[in-house]
């Protein structure tokens, strides 16, 4: 094994896409970015692997050491509080974590706990919590704007871009509760033994 290789993490889809331009932009392979069904790719010239994982376990692979280093929404750093090292904030993926509903009558009466839908229940109860609001939490894995159309919840906890979905299901954004773009991330111990291969990096991300 080539002890001295970067191992670089990257998402699939419209994130992992944003993350290759940079990476080519800064004289990584353009290679990387072309359709393949392979899963690793090689930049032999610069000495680098870049892995295509699904989105959520690129922390996986980073706080585990089998990459060095990766991109990730940090929403998903939010959700799983893992231990590793953010970066740097690339630039790309703006959205927001926000509470959303029917406008009218969002919220019960009191005596009972506001019902939350959501793929990020840390997220949740801790929003919930700094506002002393009691909850009780349902997860769902996907389309979440489901929960209060058939009474599973009063609201959902979400990320929110262009909020046309929640529109074309009748919902709209009633709390805005943080910014959320994406991050270059970092294995503690692969990052001091590789330090200066990633800062160099880096520094060329900041050039793009």
């Amino acid at each position: 094994m080539n002890k001295d290789k970067l191992i670089i993490a990257l998402p699939k889809g419209r994130l992992g896409k944003s993350a290759i331009k940079k990476l080519i932009a800064t004289g990584i392979d353009p290679k990387i970015g072309e359709e393949t069904r392979k899963l690793i790719v090689t930049d032999e010239t610069n000495n680098i692997d870049v892995m295509f994982v699904k989105a959520g376990d690129v922390i996986t692979y980073i706080e585990e050491g089998v990459a060095d280093i990766g991109v990730v929404g940090s929403d998903n750093i939010l959700e799983e509080r893992p231990d590793i090292y953010t970066l740097k904030d690339l630039g790309f993926g703006q959205c927001k974590f926000a509470v959303a509903g029917f406008r009218e009558n969002p919220y019960p009466v009191e005596g009972r706990p506001l019902r939350v839908a959501t793929k990020y229940p840390s997220v949740a109860r801790s929003y919930f919590k700094e506002k002393r609001q009691p909850i009780e939490i349902f997860y769902l894995s996907g389309s979440v704007e489901l929960g209060p159309i058939v009474g599973l919840s009063d609201v959902i906890v979400d990320i929110v871009e262009t909020g046309n979905t929640l529109k074309a299901n009748g919902l709209s954004v009633l709390e805005e509760m943080m910014d959320i773009s994406a991050k270059l991330i970092a294995n503690k111990g692969k990052y001091r033994f590789k330090m200066n291969r990633i800062n160099t990096l880096m520094d060329a991300l900041e050039r793009t």
